[in-house]
């Protein structure tokens, strides 16, 4: 007889196998059917929602963008030790271990029926979870209880261990081409095709050449579509195409209005050179990025609908999939180039930054302000309807900080003593930046040398020529504001309306 710790560590294995076989053709059926009722996206989604607060600042702080995989992944670790315990529970009585994958089951479809917009058809991939989960732990249980070492069994008629285990394994490599379908499947169901755009009836003009081409580190002027940060609650992208899409304007207006996104392209586009900031990003932090976007002015969709004045002081945005971003109304309104974007550095959005379209409201950080996916626009108050951020107790009203970051060199970097450059970006969204100073080893703070300059709403390059001798070095930096408003110096975290403080690096010279 084998020893209780290998037919426990068998069974085990038998429950992750069958578990495995459930997810990856759960998976599949979602990609065929209805994508965010997976079971994994629609847990993952559901800890998502349900994490406090201060728990999502420290996960995008430690993980940043990848925030989301590890989020994944520890899912994923924890559904496969409770599958884990389902094949342990199925060496003594079967039924048990099926009903724990059943129950596991039963939590991602109550996952994903409670999604906004969900139906009953959500529930059919939990299902094939289920059901094919089941009849794998089953069959492989039954055959772990059949095998035979070959002593008792000369004539091979029993299944070995061996076998029983091979077939497990084979079982996981099903499982695993199961799952990558399902993904080829959801990828391609994504792609957005070739969309061109029209000219912009407002252009922005021509762009200035950045600080990075004499500067060796600082960022450039300009960010790269692909290298633009992504933060947001969403695991998995949407599936949109512009055939279905629309976008509505209703709430407190005058009259519902409806657009296509050919009307909208249609419209008279306006394009400008816009820096966006996440209230996640810490001082000195990585979330924050300056593209060129073209779109419909906010105020020329809002004068379709006629908006009332009888006291509506928020936009509430909705995405394609029910997600709530709320918009201070007199802000967006205020003559700042808030717009509807459709195209993001000369090419349509690509699907991770909004695609069809999103809101941009330059000035206020993005959690209220810069609706992804967006489908819908409601006028109201924050009395009658909270967004998914509001409900979780952050600012309703969030000006992005003054604020500026040292690029070069980089923090606890080592660097040889002589002639140096120090050199980062400064921003004050729709305010403008006026100037930059920088501290070395706590002197006097001294002007940096700023670059062009592309618009208030965009970031601002600065240097400072450096005689670096050897030893250690503490650099710091602060910029003022074009209304005379100095970087705020006292420390505060990114909850709830946006960090502030100076930015203090370290650096070895030898």
């Amino acid at each position: 007889m084998p020893r209780p710790t290998r037919a426990t560590a068998r069974h085990a294995f038998h429950g992750v196998v069958a578990t495995c076989v459930g997810m990856a053709l759960a998976h599949l059926v979602a990609a065929l059917t209805l994508p965010d009722a997976s079971p994994v996206y629609a847990v993952g989604a559901t800890v998502v929602d349900l994490t406090p607060t201060p728990l999502k600042e420290w996960a995008i702080r430690e993980f940043g963008t990848a925030d989301k995989a590890v989020l994944l992944g520890t899912v994923l670790m924890a559904v496969l030790l409770l599958a884990a315990l389902a094949g342990v529970l199925a060496r003594r009585d079967p039924a048990l271990g099926v009903a724990t994958l059943v129950v596991l089951a039963s939590l991602a479809a109550g996952a994903a029926v409670g999604r906004p917009g969900a139906g009953p058809a959500d529930v059919l991939p939990s299902v094939a979870a289920a059901v094919s989960g089941a009849v794998v732990l089953l069959w492989l249980v039954r055959r772990d209880a059949r095998t035979a070492p070959a002593a008792e069994d000369p004539a091979g008629n029993a299944p070995s261990r061996r076998g029983v285990l091979l077939a497990g394994a084979g079982l996981t490599a099903v499982a695993a081409g199961l799952a990558a379908g399902g993904e080829w499947f959801m990828r391609s169901a994504r792609q957005i095709g070739n969309i061109v755009l029209p000219a912009a009836a407002d252009p922005a003009g021509p762009f200035p050449r950045g600080l990075e081409e004499t500067v060796p580190g600082v960022t450039p002027l300009r960010t790269p579509t692909g290298d633009f940060y992504r933060i947001d609650t969403r695991l998995m992208l949407p599936r949109v195409g512009v055939d279905g899409w629309s976008l509505t304007v209703d709430g407190d207006v005058e009259r519902k209005v409806t657009f296509t996104f050919d009307e909208l392209a249609a419209m008279p586009l306006t394009e400008r050179d816009i820096t966006l900031t996440c209230v996640s990003n810490e001082v000195g932090g990585p979330y924050v990025g300056s593209a060129r976007w073209l779109g419909v002015p906010l105020r020329d969709l809002m004068d379709r609908a006629g908006t009332r004045r009888t006291g509506a002081d928020q936009i509430l945005s909705t995405d394609v999939d029910g997600m709530t971003i709320s918009t201070p109304l007199p802000v967006a309104l205020d003559g700042r180039d808030s717009m509807i974007a459709i195209g993001m550095n000369g090419s349509a959005l690509p699907l991770e930054h909004g695609f069809p379209a999103r809101m941009v409201v330059p000035g206020l950080y993005g959690f209220v302000s810069a609706c992804k996916w967006i489908t819908r626009m409601t006028l109201t108050t924050y009395d009658d309807q909270q967004a998914y951020w509001t409900e979780r107790d952050w600012a309703t009203d969030a000006p992005i900080r003054i604020s500026s970051r040292i690029d070069t060199p980089r923090g606890l970097s080592r660097e040889k003593a002589g002639d140096l450059v120090i050199g980062g970006i400064a921003w004050a969204q729709h305010v403008g930046i006026e100037g930059v100073e920088v501290r070395i080893d706590g002197r006097a703070w001294r002007r940096a040398t700023l670059g062009p300059e592309v618009g208030d709403d965009h970031w601002r390059q600065w240097y400072l020529p450096w005689r670096a001798e050897e030893g250690t070095h503490y650099l710091a930096c602060r910029a003022r504001a074009k209304d005379g408003t100095v970087q705020e110096s006292v420390r505060r975290e990114p909850f709830p309306s946006g960090s502030s403080g100076i930015q203090e690096i370290a650096v070895t010279v030898t």
